[in-house]
């Protein structure tokens, strides 16, 4: 019985011990990035977010698994699929990790892909505003106010306006 008990301590001690950290969760995310292994990438950052959601880590984990949709790494999903997960998982940051300092940036990017990659101007809009609303002296501010300003016009259009605005 003494063996059985310390045996069960031994086992419990050694799965406890051996217990993957949230850094460790993602050095390996970010190294399965630059080794191409996406998928894997994405399941490190993910048991990240899903072990530790109240990690320092865990929105700079999503913001990694966002980056990876919106640069369209995951070949398994169309270029219009991996955008809308992008934006998706930019508005999951700001959602789920409103205080941390990756809310910010990741609201506006939903906003961004939304307005220019998506071509979606009425979501973009309430996003760029839901932006301007929450952090109005963010160094980002000023580029959620031009992207509303000048949202579905071309560059052509654009230099345009700057051209007559100054005339």
């Amino acid at each position: 019985m003494k063996y059985f008990v310390l045996t069960l301590v031994l086992s419990v001690l050694i799965l406890y011990c051996s217990k993957t950290t949230d850094r460790e969760y993602l050095d390996d995310g970010i190294t399965q990035l630059d080794q191409k292994k996406v998928s894997d990438a994405i399941t490190s950052f993910q048991n990240l977010i899903d072990e530790y959601p109240e990690s320092a880590l865990a929105p700079e984990a999503m913001v990694k698994i966002a980056q990876v949709y919106q640069n369209k790494l995951d070949t398994s999903l169309t270029e219009g699929a991996s955008l809308k997960k992008a934006v998706d998982t930019f508005k999951m940051v700001f959602t789920k990790y409103p205080k941390s300092s990756q809310a910010p940036s990741s609201l506006f990017m939903a906003a961004f892909i939304l307005a220019n990659e998506l071509k979606n101007y009425n979501e973009a809009t309430t996003a760029y505003n839901q932006f301007l609303s929450n952090f109005p002296n963010h160094n980002l501010a000023a580029s959620a106010k031009e992207e509303l300003e000048n949202m579905g016009l071309s560059p052509e259009e654009i230099l345009e306006k700057k051209i007559s605005a100054n005339k």
